[in-house]
């Protein structure tokens, strides 16, 4: 399976931090290439490797340089590739949520912590002196604070078997079962020089950190909606709602060329799936949505809405916002 989008939309623009460390660790490989003649040759693969890779007793020993430069190096073709894509996914979402430069302080905090984890094994089982690099540590603690923050999302899969396919395959399936992988795979020792335990490592601090996050920071990580000029609002009225399912009613903000509604929808993949309309005899809009769960809202505009025109719906996390225009 190879995921290749997600649902999730941002709220803060491009994640020019996550962008950089695809380049960088392009960039990296590219001068890998160059130094090993495409890893043809051996002798200077294994100095590279030494010299630059997380070699698990240095580590032991206090070396932290080593393993940020391990993060940024990687072995292959397919290495590199899986790990980017990967981080390309699911990183941008996370440096949205928590910003730059607490993004970046996690991503090498996660990456530290599986490279810890995958030294105390590799030496209690002998392979101390074995180096290893590649950012996987690091992105599998991406991994495991995304299914916290995000578990609503669905990733766009692809998946090669006898025959092709997309699949959008919720977050909070795919990752675990992803998880669960890696450790199948470090129980039974499949071989290929993949460090599992640095994957699991990194997962569970990642996934530590979100639990962390939404408990003392982000005090449950509530939806951020753009912000609203306040200056132009002229009130906010609560409708009533005919069916019970949410669990509040939609609010009105009406501006001086526009309305918006916004409503707590849960159950649904995205926007697709929220039908809104204007009903010119009642001057109310209402909302149907279609997924696990069924909707219908009925928001009650403000006296003096005249034939408002729906201009956008959009969805986030459970939040869907309507904007109207006058």
């Amino acid at each position: 399976m190879f995921p290749y989008h997600d649902d999730t939309e941002r709220l803060h623009g491009r994640p020019y931090l996550n962008y950089s460390l695809i380049a960088i660790n392009a960039i990296v490989f590219i001068w890998e290439m160059g130094v090993t003649g495409g890893f043809t040759n051996p002798i200077a693969t294994e100095t590279l490797f030494q010299n630059y890779g997380a070699v698990p007793k240095s580590v032991l020993s206090g070396n932290i340089a080593s393993v940020i430069t391990s993060m940024f190096m990687h072995g292959g073709y397919l290495h590199i590739i899986g790990n980017m894509l990967f981080l390309f996914v699911f990183g941008d979402n996370l440096e949205d949520r928590f910003g730059r430069t607490k993004y970046l302080l996690m991503y090498i905090g996660w990456g530290l912590t599986a490279a810890l984890v995958h030294s105390l094994y590799a030496v209690s089982a002998g392979g101390g002196d074995i180096p290893a690099v590649g950012a996987s540590g690091a992105i599998s603690g991406v991994m495991g604070a995304y299914l916290v923050m995000f578990p609503r999302a669905r990733v766009l899969t692809l998946i090669f078997a006898f025959f092709i396919t997309t699949v959008r395959i919720p977050a909070i399936a795919f990752i675990p079962f992803w998880f669960i992988l890696q450790v199948i795979y470090a129980l039974i020792g499949v071989p290929g020089g993949v460090a599992y335990l640095a994957h699991i490592g990194g997962f569970i601090v990642g996934l530590g950190t979100g639990y962390a996050w939404k408990l003392f920071i982000g005090q449950g990580s509530p939806v951020q909606l753009p912000p609203v000029d306040r200056t132009q609002m002229i009130r906010r009225e609560r409708p009533r709602i005919e069916d019970a399912a949410p669990q509040t009613a939609p609010e009105v903000i009406e501006g001086p060329n526009f309305f918006e509604i916004i409503a707590e929808i849960r159950g649904i993949s995205d926007a697709s799936d929220i039908d809104a309309r204007y009903e010119v005899e009642s001057g109310n809009v209402r909302i149907v949505a279609n997924g696990a769960r069924k909707y219908e809202i009925i928001a009650k505009l403000p006296k003096g809405a005249i034939n408002p025109k729906i201009e956008h719906v959009h969805y986030l996390n459970g939040i869907a916002r309507i904007l109207l225009s006058k």
